[in-house]
């Protein structure tokens, strides 16, 4: 299956300064019921973007009209809980390509690369830096460099290197799953059977 390919990405971000943001936050189980990806993102933090009777919390990041963009940055252990891949769904269904912490729960980790969703881990001072970036200056910008592996908070000018596993790396540039990769590679698959 083919996603968009991520490359070079630079965007506004989403500042989102809590910790241990576990997936029953980002997707509440209620919405757990369906089993195709559609409509995960209108209900990315449900409960904090909403309260009881359904109204928006003008409180709550999302909905300020302040912050936007393709990069969504929390705080440390993004992610954990349970293993649901629902919450990758909902983090690229509402619009995030790239997730920024300095910490990320595994499953999550690799559910959100699966979705097309590149999760960027950086030091906690770059973190806490990008984060007085955007708090400062909405308009401040992340350019998030995945050939390079490097992320740049252009308010500042400041590079960090990060980490990914290469397959996955691949994965993201090209826009392949794990099956599009597979897909991708039939010549060579065959190559290898003809050759046996």
């Amino acid at each position: 299956m083919s996603k968009e390919k991520i490359n070079i990405i630079t965007s506004t971000c989403v500042p989102l300064p809590l910790e241990n943001i576990d997936t029953d936050q980002i997707i509440p189980a209620r919405f757990l019921k369906a089993t195709t990806r559609e409509g995960f993102g209108n209900n990315l933090f449900r409960d904090w973007r909403y309260d009881k009777e359904g109204n928006l919390n003008p409180d709550f990041v999302l909905n300020q009209g302040v912050y936007e963009g393709q990069i969504l940055v929390a705080g440390k252990n993004f992610g954990s809980g349970s293993s649901r891949e629902h919450a990758a769904w909902a983090v690229v269904g509402y619009g995030f390509r790239v997730v920024v912490s300095s910490f990320f729960a595994d499953i999550f980790k690799n559910n959100s690369m699966n979705n097309g969703v590149l999760p960027v881990v950086v030091s906690p001072e770059f973190l806490a830096e990008v984060f007085e970036s955007v708090t400062a200056d909405p308009k401040a910008t992340l350019t998030v460099d995945l050939p390079n592996q490097t992320i740049t908070n252009n308010a500042t000018g400041k590079t960090e290197s990060f980490e990914i596993n290469a397959y996955k790396k691949d994965c993201l540039v090209n826009g392949l799953d794990d099956i599009g990769y597979l897909l991708a590679n039939k010549h060579k698959i065959e190559a290898f059977e003809s050759a046996r």
